[in-house]
C-alpha cells in the first residue's frame, strides 16, 4: 500500500483529499504540526508528498527543500497560487508537479498514479539496475547520483531521467517531445515552461562538478549532449 503524505492546513481540503485517496486504497497521513514537517515525514517515511504553499510558519518551498535533503521521494504541490512564476519557485525547489486550485480530484490521483509509476513501477526499477557512463561522467539511476572522478553529487528523479535520455543519445539531438514522453505520462497537463526549468537544473548540477557547456539547445529541435566538454574550475 502506498503512503501518502499531506502537507495542507485546510481541513476541510485535508478531509475531501483523503476520502477519495482512501477509495484507491492510498494510505494517507495529514500534517497538524506545521513546526515540525521534516520530522513527521521521517517518521511516516511516505511514497508521496501532496504539499500546499501557504503553510504556517514556514512555506511549501521551505519545506520542500528540507525534505529534498533526505528523500528523493515524489513531491506534488497543491496551490491556489497559478502564477508561473510560483511554479517555477517549486520545481526549482525539487518538486515533480505543480497542481492549482480549485482541482479535480481524478486529475490528482492521475498525477499521483503518474508519479508512483515513475519512482517505484516496472520501468524505473529495470532502469534501476543500469550505470551510464559517458567520456567518464557516470550516472547511477540506481541511487539518483552523478559522479565524476572522485566527485559526487545527488539528483532528483527527473533530472535523473533527463541525464539518462540525453547520455544514452550523446552527440545526438534528442527531440523536447520525446524528452516530456520520457519524464511525463500526460503532456496535457505540463506547461512547455517546465521543460525549461528542469534542464536548467540539471546544467546547474553538471556545473558542481565543473561540467559547463555539456548540454547544447539544439533552437527549434531540442537538446544535445556533447562528449567534447572539459571541466573548468
Amino acid at each position: 500500500m502506498f503512503k501518502i503524505l499531506i502537507v495542507e492546513d485546510d481541513i476541510q481540503l485535508v478531509r475531501l483529499l483523503e476520502k477519495h485517496l482512501h477509495k484507491f486504497n492510498f494510505d494517507t497521513k495529514s500534517i497538524e504540526n506545521f513546526e515540525t514537517v521534516k520530522a513527521q515525514f521521517e517518521q511516516y517515511d511516505p511514497h508521496l508528498v501532496l504539499l500546499d504553499v501557504n503553510l504556517p510558519k514556514f512555506d511549501g518551498y521551505y519545506w520542500c527543500r528540507q525534505i529534498r535533503t533526505i528523500s528523493t521521494c515524489p513531491i506534488l504541490f497543491i496551490s491556489a497560487r497559478d502564477s508561473k512564476m510560483d511554479q517555477v519557485m517549486a520545481l526549482e525547489n525539487g518538486a515533480d508537479d505543480y497542481i492549482t486550485k480549485p482541482f479535480d480530484y481524478e486529475i490528482v490521483t492521475a498525477k499521483i498514479n503518474s508519479q508512483l509509476r515513475r519512482a517505484y513501477g516496472p520501468y524505473a526499477h529495470s532502469n534501476n539496475e543500469r550505470l551510464v557512463n559517458v567520456s567518464g561522467l557516470k550516472l547511477d539511476l540506481e541511487r539518483l547520483l552523478l559522479s565524476l572522478g572522485d566527485q559526487t553529487i545527488d539528483l532528483s528523479l527527473t533530472e535523473a531521467k533527463i541525464l539518462d535520455e540525453l547520455m544514452n543519445k550523446a552527440e545526438k539531438v534528442v527531440s523536447r517531445d520525446r524528452l516530456l514522453e520520457k519524464i511525463w505520462d500526460d503532456q496535457a497537463f505540463v506547461d512547455d515552461n517546465t521543460l525549461n526549468v528542469y534542464v536548467t537544473r540539471v546544467r546547474k548540477k553538471l556545473a558542481l562538478l565543473q561540467i559547463h557547456d555539456a548540454i547544447e539547445t539544439i533552437r527549434g529541435q531540442g537538446y544535445r549532449f556533447t562528449t567534447n566538454w572539459e571541466t573548468k574550475k
